[in-house]
């Protein structure tokens, strides 16, 4: 043929003075051009690959180019002699793939080219090594392999320094002490790396097991090498077995928790081995109602967190804690001829403990001058039972009114709860409800902890107001607004017990310490498709001072979508005389044109009036290119980190590198990795 031009099905064009066909399977271009970009008139397209001779073997599916230019906008700007790559009907095939270049003030110089192995169609692997001139190569692998019921993966990074060629941590507004900056570059000599894995498997119909494990040789390097988000305080590692039918619930996991932060005691290394959930629901009522059985099994064990140069009690070894909670709950719903709501529900749970080398929480003192454990009382080791009997009654009145255009629901709330438990629970081990945080949404709950290490006593009474707005259009609005009444027993929620650093158990200042707790109030606004607000507040019961507000808003309006988080706290309850704690973090993408994009995003401390990260990102889609040119700036709270800038770029060919793009795709990410969808 002469003079030809094909277009295949994707938009993609091939050009040639000559074309000859053989074999049926291949064809030869003579001065062959090809580009999968659109071009109007005589206008060249964005980019082509131009070539004496291109050779299209459809039985490989590739397309190879012998004495070639790659051309932007019809100008030469790289000879390849030889260059072959993937024909447009290939989805997965070996060879190199998007390349990155970047600029980092601790890493350096940033280039890499990752590459693809296309081993089979069920497992592939790619290797990503990044050459950094500050540091060295950052060496990774990406395995990944997908079976009949499942799938796992697994990376690797490792970097090998010597410290003698590292610059020296500078951290100067930290204010770090020469010897800890030698230290923090001591530390990075030799291997350092990390392993990921995660996998999920579906056993049977109702059956699942996986993973998500993260092994590292030190806690600084997947911070360091931007592997892990900054903010991440806590390595949580697990492993797992979960069924569940209709009205069965079962879950077993192995937990290894371990802390990331400079000031880390042996402490925070615990594990779980394991913990056990199962639920049943029974499926014929039981006096009229709903009939739960839950049954939770813990065995725990947390490193050695003596501190006996302190003053606290010394551990010969390890803290251990086992324990059994089994509990059935009831629940029945009822409505008179006034629309009166009334669900009385009982509760009753046993609890078998079993733990040693444990300290009394309630025998901890602290002197008030230096803050230090002066002393603690262990308990070496003990088994004992509790058991708890609860029950009460909540009562709702809902008003409807029905208007033309939307329909109003107010409804007035009340609950009573009354307990009986048969030992105190204040010097048992608390593990899983040292997470305390009253709103709207545990407002009504039995008990407000986050486990069962800890649970309500005596008698208390929830009250609440809650309006519900419903437009024909689809507007939404929900308010609920309350308050808690402790009435006679122990209020835990007081004097919660301090541990072997001499800090509280769970927050003493929650709210609920009082007879009379804290009002709280949650608004859940959604007028459009466009725009969503959640907030939750908490203000004093005397003075309605605010004392914890947590909003979120998100925006998607045409080219717009912009989200932001406020989080405000009248003071940290463990931390003693400390001031309010406010952050705001935000994101936002602007769709500019059909192919430009900005995106920017930020996370702010309010009262320390200091950034703690921010990014910037430019990019640039069509039908064939894409690129993306993303700032950003951490600032690490480490004083043997020094805070980063990074500038880094990247590009994409279509079909020659990693490509999938819409165009009217809104994927900006504040603070994870930029990714086309």
């Amino acid at each position: 043929m002469q003079s030809l031009s094909v277009v295949t099905k994707d938009e993609t064009r091939i050009t040639a003075d000559r074309a000859t066909r053989r074999d049926g399977n291949v064809t030869e271009f003579q001065n062959g051009r090809f580009t999968p970009c659109k071009s109007d008139g005589g206008t060249p397209p964005l980019w082509c690959l131009s070539a004496a001779r291109v050779i299209h073997d459809t039985e490989a599916a590739t397309i190879t180019y012998q004495d070639a230019y790659f051309e932007i906008f019809g100008q030469p700007v790289l000879y390849l002699p030889y260059f072959q790559h993937a024909d447009p009907s290939v989805k997965r095939k070996s060879g190199f793939l998007t390349p990155e270049f970047g600029q980092s003030s601790n890493l350096g110089t940033i280039t890499g080219i990752p590459y693809y192995f296309a081993l089979d169609p069920s497992y592939d692997f790619t290797f990503n090594p990044l050459y950094m001139s500050e540091q060295g190569v950052l060496w990774q692998g990406e395995w990944r392999h997908r079976l009949d019921n499942g799938q796992y993966t697994v990376k690797v990074s490792a970097i090998d320094q010597d410290a003698s060629d590292l610059p020296l941590p500078d951290a100067s507004s930290k204010n770090p002490t020469l010897a800890d900056r030698e230290a923090a570059r001591e530390s990075r000599d030799g291997w350092r790396g990390s392993l990921e894995s995660r996998g999920l498997f579906s056993l049977s119909s109702w059956w699942k097991f996986g993973w998500d494990i993260t092994l590292e040789s030190d806690d600084e390097f997947r911070r360091f090498y931007k592997l892990d988000n900054i903010l991440l305080t806590d390595r949580v590692n697990q492993v797992f077995l979960v069924g569940q039918s209709d009205r069965n619930y079962f879950s077993a996991r192995l937990y290894h928790f371990g802390g990331l932060l400079l000031e880390d005691t042996n402490e925070t290394e615990s594990y779980t081995h394991p913990i056990i959930d199962y639920n049943y629901v029974f499926a014929d009522p039981v006096l009229g109602g709903e009939l739960k059985w839950d049954t939770n099994f813990l065995s725990f064990t947390r490193r050695d967190g003596s501190l006996d140069d302190l003053g606290v009690v010394e551990r010969s070894s390890d803290q251990n804690v086992n324990r059994l909670t089994t509990e059935l709950k009831w629940r029945r719903r009822l409505t008179d001829a006034a629309g009166i709501t009334y669900t009385p529900f009982a509760n009753l749970r046993g609890d078998i403990y079993q733990f040693d080398n444990f300290t009394d929480p309630e025998s901890v003192d602290v002197d008030p001058v230096t803050g230090l454990v002066t002393s603690a009382d262990a308990i070496g080791s003990d088994t004992t039972a509790r058991g708890v009997a609860a029950g009460g009654v909540t009562v709702a009145y809902p008003w409807i009114a029905n208007g033309p255009d939307a329909s109003h629901i107010i409804e007035p709330i009340g609950q009573i709860v009354a307990r009986q438990a048969s030992v105190t629970q204040r010097r048992l081990p608390d593990e899983d409800a040292r997470s305390l945080v009253f709103d709207d949404t545990n407002l009504f709950e039995v008990t407000k902890f986050s486990g069962y290490d800890r649970t309500e006593m005596g008698t208390r009474a929830n009250v609440g107001l809650q309006y519900t707005f419903q437009s024909n259009g689809g507007g939404y609005a929900r308010f609920l607004a309350g308050q808690s009444f402790h009435l006679s027993g122990d209020n835990v929620y007081a004097n919660p017990g301090l541990d072997t650093e001499g800090d509280p158990i769970y927050n003493p200042a929650s709210g609920l310490q009082t007879d009379r707790s804290d009002y709280v109030l949650g608004a859940y606004i959604a007028p459009t498709d466009s725009f969503r607000l959640i907030a939750q507040s908490r203000f004093d019961e005397d003075d309605l001072s605010l004392k914890r507000e947590d909003l979120g808003a998100q925006v998607f309006y045409g080219p717009l979508l912009a989200s932001a988080s406020y989080a405000y706290t009248a003071g940290d309850p463990l931390v003693a005389g400390s001031t309010e704690q406010q952050d705001i973090l935000a994101s936002a993408m602007l769709r500019l044109t059909d192919n430009w994009s900005i995106g920017a995003g930020f996370r702010y401390d309010i009262d320390s009036s200091e950034l703690r990260q921010d990014s910037i990102q430019l990019k640039y889609a069509d039908e064939c290119f894409v690129l993306t040119a993303t700032y950003q700036e951490l600032y690490y709270q480490s004083a043997t980190i020094d805070d980063d800038r990074t500038l880094m770029l990247r590009f994409e060919l279509k079909h020659l590198g990693q490509f999938a793009y819409k165009s009217d795709a809104l994927d900006f990410a504040f603070g994870g990795e930029q990714r086309t969808d």
